[in-house]
């Protein structure tokens, strides 16, 4: 199983980035899709999750700015990223639940500027 993201780069103050995670390889079926990030010197985070039942959770900071959709067809999940902040910058990581295992993706870079 392999997940890789894509979408991240350099996006000012106020400014939208949209990351995408394609889940692929032998595998019966995903459950849960989401986004965490890891800004340098803190913990990892938890930013949105979506389930295939179709509930979704995001994390206070990122609420009314951030929306995930996933694809549970297709293996893919989303996460549109408005009204960005500086300390929105971190390094952004795709997770999946797949065959009741957690996966991980490498990550993708987003920084933001003042």
């Amino acid at each position: 199983v392999r997940l890789v993201e894509s979408g991240g780069g350099l996006a000012q103050l106020g400014g939208s980035l949209r990351l995408s995670c394609v889940v692929s390889g032998s595998f019966l079926s995903t459950l849960v899709m989401g986004w965490y990030r890891e800004a340098p010197g803190k913990q990892r985070e938890e930013i949105a999750v979506t389930t295939r039942d179709g509930n979704t959770k995001y994390a206070e900071s990122v609420k009314g700015r951030f929306t995930i959709s996933g694809d549970f067809a297709e293996n893919t999940v989303h996460l549109q990223m408005n009204s960005l902040k500086p300390e929105d910058t971190a390094r952004y990581f795709c997770s999946a639940v797949v065959d009741g295992v957690g996966e991980w993706g490498r990550g993708t870079e987003v920084t933001v500027s003042a």
